[in-house]
């Protein structure tokens, strides 16, 4: 046995940090204590526990979230969006279509937002800017930063992929729970709830309870359903290596090469410097599922109208448009000096309230109905006019016709009497 003068000093001081680890463990009342364990490596790059622990993601997910993290390191959080070939080379993932399956997840539950897409001024794309998150996006951040989140839910669901269909399921239902519970979808609460929400479900999921809570962008039960969910494997498999390769072309062309210049950061708080963009059309309109069309306000973007769909679907569907209009006239009203509406959904969530509760009576959304109806009247004595108009030279066309016929008969008619007295 060699002597303590022939060992490194290291090696010295881990056998006393052992020999103390097992006194310790001897000293422990409880006989059926876990194994101890020790780490004498060097401190590396950090980790955020939530990411190891989440329970929607899958390991590979959580994989290729890691090595974004450790590609945006590298540069300091400023870099471009690692390719798919690269990410499966750091991950040791052979298939691009797992990797795309996953930046899908990521997405869908807001570990990774799609921020914007770079355009040059000759409108040719050139990439997309990403932004990496150390805990999930809440809902509100979301929809401010990426403007086709909601849009990119519902495509989702069609998804050829199972797991990435039951993900976006999952928001939908969560989303639904929470508006026939009353729930602001715009209060996301402070961090340090939405925190401490999380780390009861896990400890419920951990053992096994059936609990209520919420893990960020899911509610627990929700959670369990993913768990419980039947795998669809033999259902992947068809057309997934024709598939796979139909992503990787639409990843390259949409920009998501490290060919092209792109941005990943990580963050946890709200880009708040973001223009919030406006749409300028006066009369945007959509279906909700009992193909009721309603015309909502120009102001509301996509986001905000596939979620007023859902406050919407909870009050009759003759108040439907009445809501939409008092949220119009509410925010005309801002020009007139009224303090200005910074959160239209939630404004409209309370007309929904009030709406259940039959207390709704329509006030400022009056002049906004009697305004459309204004604009019908003075479009169809234009169309009148055009209509008429167009009459009136279709009569001049048949009546020129007639004349002339009638001459060329005339003429006919001369002919004939001439010969005859020929």
């Amino acid at each position: 046995m060699p002597q303590d003068d022939d060992l490194r000093p290291e090696t010295v001081a881990l056998d006393a940090l052992i020999k103390a680890t097992v006194q310790r463990v001897k000293d422990q009342p409880d006989a059926a204590s876990p194994d101890a364990m020790l780490f004498v490596g060097n401190w590396h790059q950090a980790i955020p526990a939530l990411v190891i622990q989440d329970p929607v993601l899958e390991p590979v997910d959580k994989l290729v979230w890691m090595v974004i993290m450790v590609h945006a390191r590298e540069t300091g959080g400023r870099t471009a969006f690692p390719s798919y070939e690269t990410i499966a080379c750091k991950s040791n993932v052979s298939s691009t279509s797992t990797i795309s399956r996953a930046i899908a997840i990521l997405r869908l539950t807001r570990w990774l937002t799609l921020c914007a897409k770079v355009r040059q001024k000759s409108g040719r794309f050139t990439g997309n800017v990403y932004v990496l998150h150390d805990e999930p996006l809440p809902l509100v951040d979301a929809l401010y930063l990426d403007q086709s989140y909601m849009t990119y839910v519902q495509q989702s669901q069609e998804h050829h992929h199972a797991r990435v269909r039951r993900i976006a399921q999952a928001v939908v239902d969560t989303l639904d729970q929470d508006v026939q519970q009353g729930k602001d979808l715009s209060n996301s609460g402070t961090a340090i709830e939405r925190r401490l929400q999380a780390a009861n479900v896990l400890g419920s999921v951990s053992k096994n309870r059936d609990k209520d809570g919420r893990y960020f962008t899911f509610n627990a039960s929700v959670i369990r359903g993913l768990k419980n969910a039947p795998e669809t494997r033999g259902e992947d498999k068809i057309g997934q290596y024709q598939k796979s390769k139909t992503e990787e072309k639409e990843h390259y062309s949409s920009g998501c090469s490290s060919h092209y210049k792109k941005t990943t950061t990580t963050t946890t708080t709200q880009n708040t410097n973001t223009d919030k963009k406006e749409l300028s059309e006066s009369d945007k309109s959509s279906k909700l599922p009992s193909d009721q069309t309603l015309i909502y306000p120009p102001r509301l973007s996509d986001n905000q109208q596939i979620l007023a769909d859902r406050y919407l679907a909870l009050v009759a569907p003759e108040d439907r448009q009445l809501l939409l209009d008092e949220l119009q006239g509410r925010l005309e009203s801002e020009q007139k000096g009224m303090k200005p509406v910074y959160d239209e959904l939630r404004f409209l969530h309370s007309l929904c309230k009030a709406a259940q509760q039959g207390e709704f009576v329509p006030n400022l959304g009056i002049k906004v109905v009697e305004a459309r109806q204004s604009r019908r009247q003075v479009a169809e004595p234009v169309e009148d006019d055009a209509q008429k108009a167009k009459s009136a030279e279709e009569q001049e066309r048949s009546k020129a016709y007639g004349l002339e016929q009638l001459a060329k008969l005339r003429a006919s008619l001369d002919l004939e009497d001439k010969s005859q007295t020929d």
